[in-house]
C-alpha cells in the first residue's frame, strides 16, 4: 500500500467515524434550521478562521448553488461592521475544531442578542462554542492524517464531509429537482446539460426546404449535395409542415445498395425515405435528444426531426449542433 492509499484510506475512516459519532436529534435540529431558514427566506451565515474558515466558504459555495442563500463571514471583519449582514431569522454555521477560536467565541454574543439561531461544527462536544450555541454537530477526529498530528487534514475533511452532507439531505427535503438547480448553474458544460433545450439547437423549418414523395432520385441527390442540413424531409402536400418521412446520406446509400442500378431510375423520395423517423419536441432537453440519438430502439442516428403538438415539423436538430454546443 502506498502512503498516499494509506492517507487517504485514514480520512475515509475518520469520516465513517464521525458518521457514527453524530447524534440524531442534533442533525434532525440542525436541518430543521436550515429549512425554518429557507422558508422564511433567510439566510445561512457560515463563519471559521484559517483552514475552518475555507471550509465555510465551501459550505456556503454549495448552498448557494442549491437554492439556499448563504455566504461567508469573516469573524474579524464582522466585528468591524459585517454582522450588519445577520439578520434574526438568519442561521449561523460556525466551523472550529477545537471550539474554542477566539474570534468566534468574540461574535457569539452579537448572534444571541439579535436572536440569530447557530450551529456549531465543532470537534470538542463539550468546548465554549458549543455550549453556546443551539445546536452541536460534532466533527472530532482521533488524530489528523498530517504525520506530526498537526496540520489540519482528517479534521477539515470530516467538517468538509458534514457540510455536504447536510447540503445534500436538505436537497432531498426540499425536492430540488434538475430544474431548480439549473436556475444557478447557467453557464458551463454543467448549465448547458441543464438548460440548453432543442429549440436552442435546431435548425428552424422556416431554412429548410421540402421535397415531394414524388420527387426523383436525381433531384433528391441535388437537394441533398445543395443543402449544408445532410438530410432532405419529405412533405405532405396536402397538409403543410407535416413530415412523412426524412432522407439522409445513409439512407440514399442503402438504397442504391438495395435496388440494382436498373432500378434508379424509377426511385423517388418515398422509396428512399425513413417512413417514421423519432421524433422530438422543441422543449425538450438537448442533452436527452443527444441520448435518444445514441440509444434508440433501431441504430444511432444523426439528425432528429422536431415537431410540435400537432405533429407538423418545427426544425430538424443535427448530431453537429450539438457537438458545436460542447454536448457530445
Amino acid at each position: 500500500m502506498s502512503a498516499l492509499t494509506r492517507c487517504l484510506q485514514e480520512e475515509a475512516a475518520a469520516i465513517s467515524a464521525a458518521a457514527e459519532r453524530l447524534k440524531a436529534d442534533q442533525v434532525e435540529g440542525a436541518l430543521t434550521l436550515l429549512e425554518r431558514c429557507a422558508e422564511r427566506k433567510a439566510k445561512l451565515v457560515i463563519t471559521g478562521v484559517g483552514k475552518s474558515g475555507i471550509v465555510a466558504r465551501k459550505i456556503a459555495a454549495t448552498f448557494s448553488s442549491i437554492g439556499l442563500m448563504a455566504l461567508y463571514l469573516n469573524p474579524l471583519d464582522a466585528l468591524h461592521g459585517d454582522l450588519g449582514v445577520v439578520a434574526p431569522d438568519d442561521v449561523c454555521l460556525l466551523l472550529s475544531n477545537s471550539g474554542e477560536t477566539s474570534e468566534l467565541l468574540e461574535v457569539m454574543p452579537h448572534l444571541k442578542r439579535r436572536g440569530t439561531a447557530r450551529i456549531a461544527l465543532v470537534g470538542r462536544a463539550d468546548s465554549s462554542l458549543a455550549r453556546g450555541s443551539d445546536v452541536v454537530l460534532e466533527a472530532s477526529v482521533d488524530r489528523e492524517v498530517c504525520p506530526l498530528n498537526l496540520a489540519p487534514t482528517a479534521s477539515t475533511a470530516v467538517a468538509m464531509a458534514i457540510g455536504d452532507a447536510l447540503a445534500a439531505v436538505w436537497m432531498e427535503r426540499r425536492g430540488i429537482s434538475p430544474a431548480d438547480f439549473a436556475v444557478n448553474h447557467p453557464a458551463g458544460s454543467l448549465g448547458k446539460q441543464l438548460t440548453m433545450t432543442v429549440a436552442d439547437l435546431m435548425v428552424p423549418v422556416a431554412d429548410l426546404k421540402s421535397i415531394a414523395p414524388q420527387t426523383p432520385l436525381p433531384e433528391v441527390i441535388s437537394r441533398l449535395t445543395q443543402g449544408a442540413i445532410g438530410c432532405s424531409w419529405v412533405e405532405d402536400r396536402q397538409t403543410p409542415r407535416r413530415l412523412i418521412g426524412l432522407i439522409t446520406d445513409g439512407d440514399l446509400r442503402r438504397a442504391l445498395r438495395d435496388h440494382g442500378p436498373e432500378r434508379w431510375a424509377e426511385l423517388n423520395a418515398s422509396d428512399l425515405m425513413t417512413a417514421d423517423p423519432i421524433t422530438v419536441s422543441a422543449d425538450l432537453l438537448a442533452v436527452d435528444a443527444l441520448e435518444r440519438m445514441e440509444h434508440n430502439r433501431r441504430k444511432p442516428i444523426s439528425v432528429l426531426p422536431v415537431v410540435d403538438e400537432h405533429d407538423l415539423l418545427s426544425g430538424l436538430l443535427r448530431l453537429h449542433d450539438l457537438v458545436q454546443a460542447g454536448l457530445a
